[in-house]
């Protein structure tokens, strides 16, 4: 069975999210084994001084890159990616989990992502033109991927 990792920088700290986090783990298993991974995040208060934040993004992308094996095939989700359709996501899903690489979807930190994961990053995706709580895109994200796997399977759940 497929291995889906959702790699998040930061903890969980909203039980109802957790709960929802745990539901469309609970759906997907259906589809595929998802393991939800966390790394620590970087304080944030000094950010606004040059180089800061910079350095902060850089030490989580060096904390996320320890979980990362080489050959993972890692989805960043970022700001500067590509959107997709549902249809369209769940088309690339495919295609992904065809493949015979592990799934990695990195939830960067609230700075973004650090230079050495934008390099490892195979695709770059954009969520969405809206901006999101890191805690609520992880839902949203397990949230596509369950709908991406239901489209493939010709199931009504996206309409």
């Amino acid at each position: 069975m497929r291995q889906i990792t959702i790699l998040a920088i930061g903890k969980m700290k909203d039980k109802a999210l957790e709960s929802l986090q745990q539901e469309y783990c609970k759906r997907l298993q259906a589809f595929c084994e998802v393991r939800i991974l966390e790394v620590k995040d970087e304080a944030n208060e000094h950010t606004d001084r040059p180089g800061e934040a910079g350095h902060a993004k850089d030490l989580e992308a060096g904390r996320a890159l320890e979980k990362i094996r080489p050959g993972d095939f890692v989805i960043l989700l970022d700001l500067h990616g590509t959107e997709w359709t549902s249809e369209e996501f769940s088309e690339r899903l495919g295609t992904w989990a065809d493949g015979s690489k592990n799934l990695v979807f990195v939830i960067a930190g609230s700075l973004g992502p650090g230079q050495a994961l934008l390099q490892r990053a195979d695709v770059r995706w954009k969520l969405s033109d809206l901006t999101f709580t890191h805690l609520m895109t992880r839902v949203l994200l397990l949230e596509q991927i369950y709908r991406g796997f239901m489209i493939r399977a010709g199931r009504s759940y996206h309409k």
